[in-house]
């Protein structure tokens, strides 16, 4: 058994991947469109978005698409844990441009470094550093 995320997005899911692509968290690895290939299309306003994508990097595994129904993110953060202060900086400078830190890099009360931020897509995502330096 393995438990991974879906992430959905109502019309940027190819450039929210896109964007996660460019940060370097991974790669898509598989997609398909509405209304390609026999794929069912339920509005004409989704036809070529993204039915279903898997997204895949280093110890990344999610899912994602495009839903004009789909509810607003929340409640729900994708968390990285990293051992390398550098490459967690990178990633967070990276997932924030363009969104909102509520919680800016720093050693936090149990000792780790940490931050959280959602990005410009409405999707959270926390960073938490075990290294000391």
């Amino acid at each position: 058994m393995e438990l991974s995320n879906y992430l959905f997005f109502t019309t940027h899911c190819e450039e929210a991947l896109n964007f996660y692509s460019k940060c370097g968290i991974g790669t898509v690895v598989s997609m398909m469109r509405h209304g390609e290939n026999g794929m069912p299309v339920r509005t004409e306003s989704m036809r070529g978005k993204i039915m279903h994508a898997q997204f895949k990097g280093a110890g990344v595994n999610f899912f994602a698409s495009d839903n004009d129904d789909a509810e607003p993110m929340r409640g729900s953060a994708m968390i990285f844990m990293l051992e390398d202060r550098s490459q967690t900086e990178r990633l967070f400078g990276g997932l924030a441009d363009g969104g909102r830190i509520t919680t800016p890099l720093a050693v936090q009360p149990w000792g780790d470094y940490f931050g959280k931020l959602t990005d410009k897509f409405g999707v959270q995502w926390m960073l938490n550093c075990t290294s000391k330096t």
